[in-house]
C-alpha cells in the first residue's frame, strides 16, 4: 500500500464510531469516483454494494460521525503532502447553493442561486458554506481549492453565512496553531464577525459601504471614548485621496500590471 494511502486510512479512523462505519465511507467514497451520477444509490453501485444500498443511505441519516473531524483528517494531508513547512493556510470560503427536490428534504427552501443559467436566479435546495484550503497542484497551472469543512445554513434568523464562515476559520485556525491563516471571500462575507484573532480576512467591500479612521486614543476627557476615527466615506471616496501606486499581480496564470494603494480603516 502507497504511503500516502497508509496516511489516509490512519487519518481518517478517527472520525468514526465504529471501524465498520469506516469501511463504509471508504467504499462509498470509492463509488463517488468511479460512478456516473453523485447519488447514495449510484455510489453504492459504484463500489460494489448496490444491494446494500439501504445501509448506503443509513450512513448519511444516522451513523455516528464527525463531519469536522474528517475535514481536519484531510486538511492535514493536503498541509502535509501540498505546502512546505513555513507556508500560510490560505483558505477560500463561499456560499454554495445545491438543487433539491421532494417536501422531506432537510432544510431546504427558496433561495438565491447564483449559478442558475438565465434570468431565474431563485430555485429550491440547501445553501452551503464551504471552506477550501488553496493549494498549487503540479498538474494544474492554476491554484486549486480543495474543500475541507462545511456548514449549512439553515436560514433567516439563525447565524448568517459570514458567521458561519468565521466559525469555519476558527476550526482551521485552532487545528493549526503555528501556521498563518489567511482567510479571503466574496463581498457577501464581511463583517465583524470575520475579524479573528491570529488571522487576517480579505473581501471585497459592498459599493455602498462608509469607511472611518482608526480608533482614537484616549484623549482623558470626561465621556463616552470614541469608537471610530474621522469618516472617510464610501470607497469611491477613498480612492479620491488614497496614494496610488504601480505593483505588479499575477492571476489566472496571467502577469498583469495594476495600481494599488493601502489605508486603515473601519
Amino acid at each position: 500500500m502507497p504511503p500516502q494511502w497508509r496516511d489516509l486510512l490512519e487519518e481518517l479512523a478517527p472520525a468514526f464510531a465504529r471501524r465498520s462505519t469506516h469501511r463504509l465511507f471508504m467504499a462509498l467514497a470509492c463509488g463517488l469516483i468511479l460512478a456516473d451520477r453523485g447519488t447514495v444509490t449510484g455510489m453504492a453501485a459504484a463500489a460494489g454494494i448496490g444491494q446494500q444500498w439501504r445501509r448506503a443511505c443509513w450512513f448519511f441519516a444516522a451513523a455516528k460521525w464527525d463531519p469536522d473531524a474528517l475535514g481536519l483528517a484531510v486538511a492535514r494531508l493536503i498541509v502535509k503532502y501540498l505546502l512546505s513547512d513555513h507556508d500560510p493556510l490560505t483558505v477560500a470560503i463561499d456560499g454554495t447553493f445545491f438543487r433539491r427536490w421532494g417536501r422531506r428534504v432537510f432544510q431546504a427552501r427558496w433561495a438565491y442561486d447564483g449559478a442558475a443559467q438565465g434570468g431565474k436566479k431563485t430555485a429550491y435546495g440547501n445553501t452551503w458554506v464551504i471552506a477550501a484550503l488553496v493549494v498549487k497542484l503540479p498538474c494544474c497551472p492554476s491554484p486549486a481549492a480543495l474543500p475541507v469543512l462545511f456548514r449549512l445554513w439553515h436560514g433567516k434568523g439563525t447565524a448568517s453565512q459570514p458567521e458561519l464562515a468565521a466559525r469555519l476559520l476558527k476550526v482551521l485556525a485552532g487545528a493549526f496553531p503555528g501556521r498563518a491563516v489567511h482567510g479571503t471571500g466574496d463581498c457577501a462575507f464581511h463583517g465583524e464577525s470575520l475579524v479573528i484573532e491570529g488571522t487576517t480576512w480579505t473581501t471585497r467591500l459592498p459599493s455602498n459601504a462608509v469607511l472611518s479612521g482608526p480608533k482614537p486614543p484616549p484623549t482623558g476627557n470626561r465621556g463616552r471614548p470614541r469608537e471610530k476615527g474621522d469618516r472617510i466615506g464610501t470607497c469611491a471616496d477613498a480612492a479620491k485621496t488614497a496614494g496610488w501606486q504601480d505593483t505588479v499581480i499575477r492571476a489566472y496564470g496571467k502577469t498583469g500590471h495594476v495600481q494599488a494603494s493601502s489605508m486603515p480603516a473601519l
